[in-house]
């Protein structure tokens, strides 16, 4: 799931306050284990889809420090940081607190949250790569993933069907030679595969996949990474994608793509898994025909293995002020262990680690999900990274290129300046 990041309003003064009045050297083992009460603060999806897991977690907390007094809150994502920001320097501030994994950079370079042993937390051994990345900055922790939600790609079995196509292709010639035959088929103004142009997670995917990235850290330092040959291999992909089969607007983000497919204007999309379901929905079918239809399935890519997918999900971090530090990390452990994670998965959710992962991919339901979300990348964990995303370098780099009104090479080139220009500025 999309989180979006955001530079946390107002943030950077009141880290002074914080810094001055807070000790972050203390990693959540030993400051507040006497602690009589904990607030945790969620967001609604736990409180309306897992509400029972929550009670879970409090039960077993509170089975091993009797009289303890769990409170919790819950926000909707627009409202959550607002709230958060407000409270970070003073004696409110939450215990634990549930980020996006996007979100989780903004305020571990401002040093709001307090760094933890990972010890401490079943399975972080085997925490997903792309998850890991989001909690880890200059070498601390400073969260733990709660749970993931990864890309998939999705078709109509009965347009691919209609030109010739009977299965799911397993890799990217035979995706491409099927893409081509719809196309053919329906003609230029439909998009066999749409494809929104300022869509940067599916373009890094490309990127990703051919051995380039967006950013590397060299000697301490951040270097912009667009313009290298792996990296201008996967973008010139990722245009040949965009030219030959989508036919829609090359100025769009994917924000509405799950419309766009249940009006019937394209036989297949690469997104969040829960997108094709969301398309099928009677509200947002258009066609009468996407409920027996859709089918989604793990997207081959260009190097021969699985497209490597962006990972979105949720972190539980403990904020620097709080004064129950070690009891935050208790509940963080009963909520996000072995078997907060079996109900996560129950609901839908994929875990935050490897090990279960396994377990789903033996699932004909869950397979495709599961098994896309093992290759996976995640952005550069740089201190200026949230200025980049902020100034949506990679979505003008994007519609340059889909738009023609610029080169592959001329926009990576005016990216990479762009992003070297605040990556490492805190």
């Amino acid at each position: 799931m999309k989180r979006k990041l955001t530079a946390a309003i107002g943030i950077a003064g009141m880290m002074v306050s914080i810094a001055a009045c807070g000790d972050d050297s203390g990693s959540g083992d030993s400051k507040g284990t006497d602690a009589k009460e904990l607030t945790v603060w969620l967001t609604v999806d736990a409180q309306n889809n897992w509400p029972e897991l929550v009670k879970a977690a409090d039960a077993a907390v509170q089975k091993a420090h009797p009289g303890v007094r769990i409170n919790h809150e819950y926000y909707g994502w627009p409202d959550k940081n607002a709230k958060l920001d407000a409270v970070l320097a003073t004696d409110k501030a939450p215990d634990v607190v549930e980020m996006g994994n996007t979100e989780m950079l903004g305020y571990m370079v401002k040093g709001a949250f307090a760094p933890l042993d990972t010890a401490r937390f079943d399975n972080s051994s085997a925490w997903l790569d792309g998850l890991k990345a989001s909690v880890s900055y200059d070498g601390k922790t400073y969260g733990v993933p709660y749970y993931a939600g990864g890309r998939v790609g999705n078709w109509r079995k009965d347009l691919f069907a209609a030109a010739g196509v009977k299965s799911a292709p397993r890799t990217y010639a035979e995706l491409t030679a099927a893409l081509d035959k719809v196309q053919k088929r329906e003609g230029d103004k439909f998009s066999a595969w749409y494809q929104p142009t300022r869509d940067w997670y599916a373009a890094m995917s490309f990127v990703y996949d051919a051995g380039g990235s967006i950013a590397k850290e060299e000697g301490g330092r951040w270097k912009a990474g667009l313009s290298s040959p792996e990296a201008l291999k996967g973008l010139n992909e990722f245009k040949t994608v965009v030219d030959k089969y989508m036919h829609g607007d090359r100025t769009k983000d994917e924000s509405d793509r799950y419309i766009v497919y249940g009006q019937g204007r394209s036989g297949m999309i690469f997104g969040a898994a829960w997108e094709g379901a969301t398309s099928a929905d009677p509200k947002n079918d258009k066609t009468g025909k996407l409920k027996d239809n859709l089918e989604n399935f793990v997207m081959p890519g260009p190097s021969g293995k699985n497209l490597p997918v962006f990972l979105g999900g949720s972190d539980l971090a403990v904020p620097v002020r709080s004064h129950a530090q070690a009891l935050a990390a208790e509940w963080i452990n009963a909520f996000t262990g072995p078997a907060g994670q079996k109900g996560l998965m129950a609901k839908g959710n994929l875990p935050n680690n490897k090990t279960d992962l396994a377990t789903l991919k033996n699932d004909p339901k869950t397979a495709v999900p599961a098994t896309a979300a093992e290759s996976n990348w995640f952005v550069p964990m740089a201190p200026g990274w949230g200025q980049v995303e902020k100034a949506q370098v990679l979505q003008t780099m994007l519609q340059s290129i889909g738009t023609g009104k610029k080169s592959v090479e001329a926009a990576a080139k005016d990216a990479d300046a762009a992003i070297d220009k605040v990556i490492n500025d805190k």
